[in-house]
């Protein structure tokens, strides 16, 4: 096959896990030229990763954006592709079959020729389902996700030495406040950083995440925040020499594990970990429904176990 298309959206924290899925197929197809469709977020990791000879960033144009649909509809139509993995699995990206029918399509939509047809597939942690359906499609095993080609200049950070800070990610959906561990508590978790000799050093992007860590430095005022002045790589690259990270269920969290620091994820019952868990070679699990009754010793406790 010389042209084949990938399609994955979004969320963050889904691109990442999509990363293994990414370096299989690749490997499975080493000549052909794959495109890969995204969205702007995430068009920088894409070309980054070395997965993919060009990157599309126009693959959810709004209803209303008729030019950005006929932009998507004609380079579809003429990008003479003959097989589609659609790691996405959404009506939306089931529905771009109609545009490039005679494709071999990977996926979940209806006449596919490779379809996922698990019953329960809505039920397997994200990374186990891509796993089953491209084993459908010749493609096994799928490694786990390899961040060693995301590399970025920290220097303009001024940080102490690998090992010296800790990363927190106390923001999240803003929609769903409930996925959130009280901002107080990340609070009491800097001045215990502090204690330890590890510097806080707070992540996020947007006004509210900023607010978020205006709290936590107000409680600690050793902790620093880099909220809005991290790109995805800068964040993969603080998580490598990071003594530990900890977040709640957010897409950041999933970069961070991926790249192999010592993460203590934080679920509430708005979210299932068995579906959507950051993975990584040292990543920790803890949930309290609300997240509220989480105590800040028994963080503490299970960070020291990391």
């Amino acid at each position: 096959m010389k042209h084949i298309l990938v399609i994955k959206l979004g969320a963050l924290g889904d691109f990442v896990l999509a990363m293994g899925p990414f370096q299989a197929i690749r490997a499975q197809h080493p000549q052909a030229q794959i495109t890969l469709l995204t969205t702007p977020a995430f068009a920088a990791l894409g070309e980054a990763c070395g997965y993919f000879n060009r990157v599309w960033s126009y693959g959810r144009p709004a209803k209303s954006d008729f030019a950005g649909l006929w932009r998507l509809f004609r380079s579809l139509r003429a990008g003479q592709f003959e097989r589609v993995y659609d790691l996405q699995t959404s009506t939306r990206s089931s529905f771009y079959r109609n545009f490039i029918a005679s494709a071999e399509w990977c996926g979940i939509a209806a006449g596919c020729s490779h379809p996922h047809r698990n019953p329960k597939r809505d039920f397997m942690h994200t990374l186990d389902r891509q796993a089953e359906q491209l084993a459908l499609a010749g493609i096994s095993p799928v490694p786990d996700a390899d961040l060693s080609w995301a590399q970025a200049e920290l220097g303009g950070f001024n940080l102490p030495p690998k090992g010296g800070y800790a990363l927190l990610v106390p923001g999240g959906s803003a929609h769903r406040p409930a996925k959130r561990w009280p901002v107080a508590f990340y609070g009491e978790i800097a001045r215990w950083l502090h204690h330890q000799g590890i510097r806080p050093v707070i992540l996020g992007a947007g006004e509210e995440e900023q607010q978020l860590a205006d709290a936590i430095e107000a409680l600690c005022p050793a902790a620093i925040s880099f909220v809005g002045r991290t790109s995805f790589i800068e964040i993969i690259t603080l998580a490598r020499a990071a003594r530990w990270a900890i977040g709640n269920d957010t897409g950041p969290m999933h970069l961070i594990a991926a790249a192999g620091c010592p993460a203590l994820v934080l679920f509430s019952g708005e979210s299932d970990p068995a579906l959507c868990a950051p993975r990584g070679q040292n990543v920790s699990i803890m949930r309290r429904q609300p997240l509220a009754d989480l105590a800040v010793s028994d963080v503490t406790s299970q960070l020291n176990r990391l």
